[in-house]
This record gives C-alpha cells, sequence and structure tokens, in this order.
C-alpha cells in the first residue's frame, strides 16, 4: 500500500513541476506513516512541510498544491486532507484494503515472504554454552531469540547461517574435567571435600558413574592431570551432545558448530594478535599485551594476553571474529547474555581496528529470565546445580509455549515465566489464544463444508459484501503483515511478529464473537469465510515461522 501510496504522491508531484505549480523540480524522500489516530486516516506523509525550504514557501500552500494534483477520490483512496502545519492523511478505499485477502489467497505460504535481503548473507550466532553442563531456561530464551531472527531475516531473503560457538578452551573445561575426576574417584569410597569453584549438579555425578560402570577403576593409577585431560574431553564431548539433542528437541537446528579450541590449534589466535600488533593497535603494560580500543571508543583498553602469558577470552574474540568476516558474510549477529553488555563497544572496535564497518557487527544482548513455579521464584546457578534445564521446562509446558513465552518481549528487558499460565488451556494463556484463533477458524471451515459451502480462492468471493467496520480493520491488519516481517528481520527484533500476532487474534476474536460468519445469505458466508481464512493463512505463515505449532483442533 505505502509503495502505491508513494507513487501517486511521486505523480502528482512531478505535475506541480511540469506546470509551474511548484518550481523547485526536487523530488524529497517521501515517508509514509500511519497515523498514531486512526482518525487521521490510513496514511499520513510529512512531504510537503520536507518541500518547504526548497520550494521557499508556506507546507501548508505546498499541501494543498499537492492535494489539487491528487484529484479527487477514486478506487485507491475515499478521502484525502490537510492537518496541521502541512500534514497529509490518505483515507484508502475499502476496496483497496480487501484486495489483500485475494493476495493472501493466491500466495499461501509465501504470504509475507520478500526478497528485500536477497545477496547479503549473514551470520546468527546464538546459545554458545560453555559445554560444561546443561541448557537451562536463561539459554533456552536466547535459543529461541537466534532462531527466530534467523528465520525472519531468511523469510525476507537473505542468506542465513546459525551457528553454535562452542567454549572448549579455558579453564571452565579444565574445571570439568576435574569435577568429573572427583566424583568418579568419591564413587568408589573415597572421601572427597568438592571444592565450591566445582561444578556442584547431578549430572556430574551421573557422567562419573557412567566412566565407572563403563571403564572401572582405571583412571585412579593415571597422573592426574592426564585423568583430568581424559575426563575433561569425555565430559565435553557427552554434554555438547546432549545440548544439541536438547536444541533440536526445542527445534532449533545449527548450520555449524565452531569449536574455540580450534583457534589455537590453527594459530588464529597468534596471527590475529600479530595482525594488530603490527596495526600498532597493542602494546605492552605490566607485563600484559592490551588492545587500544579506547580509540574506538571503548572506555578503557582491553588485555589480550595476560602477564603470565595466558591469553584472554578477548584474544579468542578477536581470533574467531576475524575467522568470521574471512567468510565472507555482510553482517555478523551475535546473541549474548545480558552481562557481556561491556563487551558491545570493545567487539565494535575489533572490527573498526581491523578495517571493518563497526556497523557488520550487531549484538544482541539477552536479559534473564525469571522462572515462577507456583509465585515462587526458582533459584538459577549452573555451579551451585540450582537449575532448572530448557529440557525440564520443554517437557512440563510444551515446545510451543516455551518459544512463544520466550518472544513476548523484547530481548534486552527481563521476562516473567509463568510456567502455569504457560500450561493453562484458556485465552488467559497467550499461546493458546493466538493458536485457538488458527483452530477456530478450521472449525468454521469444517462447517462449511458439512453445509455444503466451499472454500473460495482467490477472486473467487464477492468482497463487497464485507461491509463490517470490524471486517475492514482486519484486512488492514492483515495488508500489515509483510512490513511487520520485514521490520522484524531489518531490526533484528522477532518479538515484533508475536506482538503482531496478539493484535491480530484479538481482533479476529472479538470479530467472531460478535458476528457470524456463515449466514443465510451464501455470498457474505463465502465473503467472509475469504476474510476468516486469510486471517488462519497468516496467523500460520507467522507461527511455523517462529517454530510454533497452528493446531486445526483445540
Amino acid at each position: 500500500m505505502k509503495d502505491r501510496l508513494r507513487q501517486y504522491i511521486q505523480s502528482a508531484l512531478q505535475s506541480c513541476f511540469d506546470s509551474g505549480a511548484l518550481s523547485s523540480g526536487i523530488l524529497p524522500d517521501i515517508q509514509i506513516e500511519v497515523p498514531g489516530n486512526p482518525q487521521h486516516g490510513d496514511f499520513s506523509t510529512n512531504a510537503a512541510m520536507m518541500m518547504a525550504r526548497t520550494e521557499k514557501r508556506a507546507p501548508r500552500q505546498i499541501a494543498e498544491t499537492l492535494v489539487a494534483a491528487l484529484g479527487p477520490a477514486n478506487d485507491f483512496w475515499q478521502k484525502v486532507e490537510i492537518a496541521g502545519p502541512g500534514f497529509i492523511n490518505f483515507t484508502l478505499a475499502p476496496v483497496c484494503w480487501y484486495q489483500v485477502l485475494d493476495q493472501i489467497a493466491r500466495e499461501g505460504a509465501t504470504y509475507g515472504r520478500s526478497e528485500a535481503g536477497k545477496g547479503q548473507k549473514i551470520q546468527v550466532e546464538f546459545v554458545s554454552a560453555n559445554p560444561t553442563g546443561p541448557l537451562h531456561i536463561g539459554h533456552g530464551r536466547g535459543a529461541a531469540t537466534g532462531d527466530a531472527v534467523a528465520a525472519v531475516l531468511k523469510a525476507v531473503g537473505y542468506e542465513v547461517e546459525r551457528e553454535y560457538y562452542i567454549n572448549d578452551a579455558g579453564n571452565q573445561i579444565n574445571t570439568l574435567g576435574r569435577s568429573l575426576l572427583l566424583r568418579y574417584r568419591e564413587l568408589q569410597g573415597e572421601t572427597i571435600e568438592f571444592p565450591e569453584d566445582c561444578y556442584q549438579g547431578d549430572y556430574i555425578t551421573d557422567l562419573a558413574r557412567e566412566v565407572l560402570e563403563t571403564e572401572g577403576n582405571r583412571f585412579l593409577d593415571l597422573p592426574e592431570t592426564d585423568a583430568i585431560a581424559w575426563f575433561r574431553s569425555f565430559g565435553g564431548k557427552r554434554i555438547l551432545s546432549g545440548i544439541d539433542a536438547d536444541l533440536q528437541a526445542f527445534g532449533v537446528f545449527m548450520d555449524h558448530w565452531f569449536s574455540e579450541n580450534s583457534l589455537f590449534e590453527s594459530g588464529e589466535v597468534e596471527r590475529g594478535l600479530e595482525l594488530l600488533k603490527e596495526r600498532g593497535l597493542t602494546y605492552e603494560k605490566d607485563g600484559a599485551v592490551w588492545f587500544r580500543t579506547t580509540d574506538f571508543g571503548d572506555d578503557k583498553d582491553r588485555v589480550l594476553v595476560r602477564s603470565n602469558g595466558d591469553t584472554t577470552y578477548f584474544a579468542s574474540d578477536v581470533a574467531y571474529h576475524m575467522e568470521k568476516l574471512s567468510r565472507g558474510f555482510d553482517t555478523i549477529i551475535d546473541v549474548w547474555g545480558a552481562d557481556h553488555h561491556g563487551y558491545v563497544q570493545r567487539m565494535k572496535a575489533v572490527f573498526s581496528g581491523l578495517g571493518h564497518s563497526p556497523e557488520a557487527l550487531h549484538l544482541i544482548l539477552v536479559q534473564l529470565v525469571n522462572l515462577l513455579r507456583g509465585g515462587e521464584q526458582v533459584a538459577m546457578s549452573t555451579r551451585a546445580g540450582e537449575f532448572v534445564t530448557l529440557r525440564e521446562v520443554v517437557d512440563e509446558v510444551g515446545r510451543d509455549a516455551c518459544r512463544f513465552f520466550f518472544l513476548m518481549r523484547r530481548s534486552d528487558s527481563q521476562l516473567d515465566f509463568d510456567l502455569e499460565l504457560a500450561k493453562q488451556q484458556s485465552t488467559d494463556n497467550p499461546v493458546y489464544y493466538v493458536q485457538y484463533a488458527h483452530a477456530r477458524v478450521c472449525s468454521i471451515n469444517r462447517n462449511a463444508a458439512e453445509q455444503g459451502i466451499s472454500l473460495p480462492g482467490a477472486g473467487e468471493a464477492d468482497l463487497s459484501k464485507l461491509v463490517l467496520d470490524e471486517e475492514l480493520a482486519l484486512a488492514k491488519l492483515l495488508s500489515r503483515y509483510p512490513e511487520t516481517l520485514l521490520g522484524a528481520a531489518r531490526h533484528h527484533e522477532p518479538h515484533r511478529v508475536i506482538f503482531y500476532l496478539q493484535e491480530l487474534a484479538a481482533q479476529f476474536h472479538s470479530y467472531y464473537n460478535r458476528d457470524k460468519v456463515l449466514v443465510e445469505d451464501p455470498d457474505v458466508s463465502r465473503a467472509r469465510l475469504a476474510l476468516v481464512n486469510a486471517v488462519r493463512t497468516v496467523i500460520c505463515n507467522a507461527l511455523t515461522l517462529l517454530g510454533v505449532s497452528a493446531p486445526e483442533r483445540m
């Protein structure tokens, strides 16, 4: 709609230039917005105000000239009005809005999709939890966010790759090996004072028991360093396999798994440090190597190599993102926990220092999840083992509710996840409310079939029979889906699709509760069937995109 309206405005402006009614000959960048107040029309433009300087005339005078050139009402708009200092408001003709119903019927599952991002390659790296324990509820929100970001980007034409970064180097993986060895020895009767900095969860004991059953007591005689190395490798592989299984059960499938350890084995970390040194971006101080991140807007310089010679996580991140850039991605998206807020500017500094635009890196920060059970917050601590796993939540409330709830808020806002609400089969449950709208239309279709009324295809219903305000409002909302999807992709905000679905479901339920779809007049019935099935198609398209099912019965 906006593109068509923009063409009308451009054509009218050109005719004004040609006739001399306007003199500059300069077409503005025409902005078209949806007014906050529906009484101000369907669309509004500030084109006249933008032209005031070049035309050297009052915006309202320019608006009057432009409206005169636009001409009288037609089959596209019903009314054009000038408001305030020079805004031009358009109210489109109902027939224009109802055309979207035939478009949805023709396009079906592809409605809303586009090729806007064609030719651009994007990587989305998300979850990337340390392979030291199972995924917990916080990881689940990151998984849902990253997967949905990738999905909406792909839906509008971008080439997208999902990646998991395996943190299999550093102290945390050594601590895993040590934790497993101590529990292994404990299972064989040795009295162990288990260190607080080791991983406490029951899964550690379960893995140690598995080793004892399959390997016996052979590790008791090994030097501790060798034993820890074996347990580190065994534990990391087993836990990572479990993470993959949990993600797949959650509907998340990675295209690529990247090992942090491979950066050291391939020499990428050393090459990254050398490149930064060659560019004059590092210096030595107090025996450590520092990156001059303050040169690029960071609040302080960051350590790459500690005084003891150990590299920091930041050094690995530099090498990892250099490797990503070498793969030719136009944009790199990292989905990280909110505790990584301090990394945003330093990672932007890496891109600037390496000669790339910092805008090529987009960091999505995911806030914590407050998991509630019976009104009580469930504590989560990976080290203490007091956490609820993602698998447990999925098993309890179902994958649909889990994914939907994770996406109901902006990722950078805190989320309260009410387990009891997520399980309710009532309209108080947001995901049930949206899915129920889809199921209701399917029920209407079954009733229509029983009455011998066939579903109309594109162009087969007399849409002029749709005369109710609620019907026009639904058609307008349906026309907004492609723009909503494109906005969600370009801003990396999949919650926009959830907000849209909730609004669409609410309008549909209100219409359904007030007006019958199947009535005595068969033409009205078929027109209304076209409308509600367009709603069904859009709900199905959006839910499927987000990894949530669209059931036909509930």
